[in-house]
């Protein structure tokens, strides 16, 4: 089985493909009853996303999308990570296609010296939960939050990861 992933930035020709997955995942697999008209940032990538600090990753297999991520500027040096999809194929050891993601927008951080990305989640994500623990994020207080962070309703669990602290 071929297991090239490709990570690239956010491109117009993907958009169609960026949609289905993402609506997709969250209506069929997350029960979430959200449409591609709730999420108005999904017509409008390059303009939500790709400012300031911000910027929005794609994941291909082959000139399919499998995957995606978003960090979102909120000023401060802080970012939201958003977006954070992968079809249910490509998910796991076999493709690393999460991990591939997250270190993508986590070495755009670093060389755009953010300090902090923040992530909300759900609390039934128990699998997102074991990924981002192994990845260092640290679990936090909705009240912890920056005041810009942007809460979505389904989000009942937060995370951050520090790159301000050094560690160990």
């Amino acid at each position: 089985m071929h297991t090239d992933i490709v990570i690239a930035p956010y491109q117009d020709t993907y958009g169609e493909q960026i949609v289905e997955l993402i609506v997709d995942i969250q209506r069929n697999e997350y029960h979430i009853p959200i449409t591609r008209a709730d999420q108005p940032d999904l017509a409008n990538i390059a303009e939500f996303y790709q400012q300031g600090n911000g910027n929005f990753w794609i994941a291909l297999h082959g000139d399919t999308v499998v995957g995606t991520i978003a960090l979102l500027d909120i000023g401060n040096g802080q970012t939201a990570l958003r977006k954070m999809f992968v079809a249910p194929d490509y998910r796991g050891r076999t493709y690393r296609t999460a991990q591939l993601l997250l270190e993508q927008a986590s070495q755009w951080a670093q060389e755009y010296e953010i300090r902090q990305i923040y992530l909300g989640t759900t609390e039934q994500f128990k699998a997102a939960h074991r990924f981002y623990e192994k990845n260092k994020f640290v679990e936090t207080a909705i009240d912890l939050l920056p005041e810009r962070f942007p809460v979505m309703k389904v989000d009942t669990r937060f995370y951050y990861l520090d790159y301000s602290c050094p560690t160990a």
